[in-house]
């Protein structure tokens, strides 16, 4: 690799999950600080950062993909780090593959970016997949100007181990940040703008500081904070899901009525070849409970279809738990094998066809959850966090307390919480119109 000018501008590419999407942020704050500029859309960037996701299947390939399509038409290249948790996995073999990647920085080690950036103009190659604990939140810059929403990572890593998952590998053992810098870094927030934050963990409700208090607290606490009107939290899990934590949405009016809680599976058979903690008895009892707190509250999840072993009948659970529940929203997908996973040797491994069919049939129901949920609200009135322009003159998008999108006319300006009655729903948005 030759010697190269330092580089002026970036574009971070983000991947995956909200945590990635945190990162990719603070990886841009961390580049400002060193001078370089975000490049201005059409402008070629001088550094471009892939920050990868490995929970797909065949995430490493399409990594090499995104590399290839950064060449130019002239041949050269900008400078490439490849980050996130492809980076961890496969640091060695990105840099073997790919010869015009001068960096490989995993999610734990993202803060040396600076020091790479300098090797790299002098055109040295470098690959750092460390796991520290808590180093980066230490060196990392002060947060800079947000929007209305922001995320906020409490909580990293991953001890559950689910047969399925590569969390445990490419983020490590669960750590959560001490209280008092999530304190002061939601002040910081909440003076630049932010009117709402999100709470982000691989398991955000196993988030303990030193005292052992737990996630509620931390809401209670971040609640004083002035201009800050809103606070929600994922993603959690059966197992951490805490009486104290499900009194606080009954308690504390900033923290919205929305609850994403991954169950997976329908069928305990399954979820105990997954590695899950809970069962589906334990599971409904805990939103049963939820829902007894806050009547009213949005409940989301995962569901995985295929996994090695499901039957047709195991299946057909999966779809009654669905109907049971009656979810807000959720994220559906095939089962993967991710290498390294126990799941990923497992016998009967579901074929693709059946797969494509029981996903189809699961994805209708949820749609038609969603659907109800939305229908449901018409006629309620509720506060609206406004986010963006919408498409038409005067229309402006945002977010409900149930994490729904709302379009409506208005004279606002984004970061306002303005009332409206919901009026009319579809499958992914409803219609809102101002009151008063």
């Amino acid at each position: 690799m030759r010697p190269t000018p330092p580089p002026q501008t970036y574009r971070v590419k983000s991947f995956g999950c909200q945590m990635n999407v945190y990162d990719g942020e603070r990886m841009a704050e961390l580049l400002a600080t060193q001078g370089i500029r975000p490049a201005a859309d059409g402008e070629d960037a001088d550094l471009v950062v892939l920050n990868t996701c490995h929970i797909r299947e065949k995430a490493a390939e399409k990594v090499y993909s995104d590399i290839g399509r950064l060449r130019r038409e002239d041949g050269s290249a900008p400078l490439i780090a490849v980050a996130g948790c492809v980076a961890q996995a496969e640091g060695e073999e990105i840099m073997a593959r790919a010869p015009s990647v001068s960096m490989v920085v995993g999610p734990q080690a993202y803060h040396r970016l600076p020091e790479m950036i300098e090797q790299a103009a002098l055109g040295q190659r470098s690959v750092d997949t460390d796991m520290p604990a808590q180093t980066k939140f230490d060196v990392l810059p002060a947060r800079r100007k947000v929007g209305p929403s922001a995320f906020l990572t409490v909580q990293e890593g991953c001890d559950k181990f689910c047969t399925y998952c590569v969390v445990p590998y490419t983020r490590g053992a669960e750590i959560s940040r001490p209280f008092n810098d999530l304190v002061e870094e939601a002040r910081r927030l909440a003076e630049a703008g932010a009117r709402e934050i999100t709470l982000l963990g691989q398991n955000v409700n196993a988030w303990r500081d030193d005292s052992n208090r737990g996630l509620e607290k931390l809401v209670e606490v971040l609640a004083a904070i002035p201009g800050l009107a809103r606070i929600r939290y994922t993603t959690s899990h059966p197992n951490d899901m805490t009486e104290g934590l499900i009194e606080a949405h009954r308690d504390i009016p900033q923290l919205m009525p929305f609850l994403h809680l991954p169950v997976q599976a329908g069928n305990d058979r399954v979820l105990k070849a997954m590695n899950r903690s809970h069962t589906v008895d334990s599971y409904l009892r805990i939103i049963d409970r939820v829902r007894a707190a806050r009547p009213d509250i949005a409940l989301s999840g995962d569901f995985i279809v295929g996994f090695p072993g499901e039957t047709d009948a195991e299946f057909e659970d999966t779809l009654k738990l669905v109907d049971r529940v009656g979810y807000a929203q959720c994220f559906s997908f095939k089962y993967s094998p991710r290498p390294g996973t126990p799941a990923a040797d497992m016998a009967d491994q579901v074929p693709m066809a059946v797969m494509d069919e029981r996903l189809q049939r699961l994805q209708a129901a949820l749609n038609a959850s969603q659907l109800a949920f939305n229908q449901a609200s018409l006629g309620k009135r509720c506060t609206v966090l406004v986010e963006r322009k919408g498409k038409h003159d005067g229309q402006w998008l945002g977010k409900s307390p149930w994490l729904q999108s709302v379009h409506f006319t208005a004279d606002a300006a984004i970061g306002d919480l303005v009332e409206v009655e919901l009026v009319e729903a579809g499958p992914n948005s409803l219609s809102g119109r101002l009151i008063g």
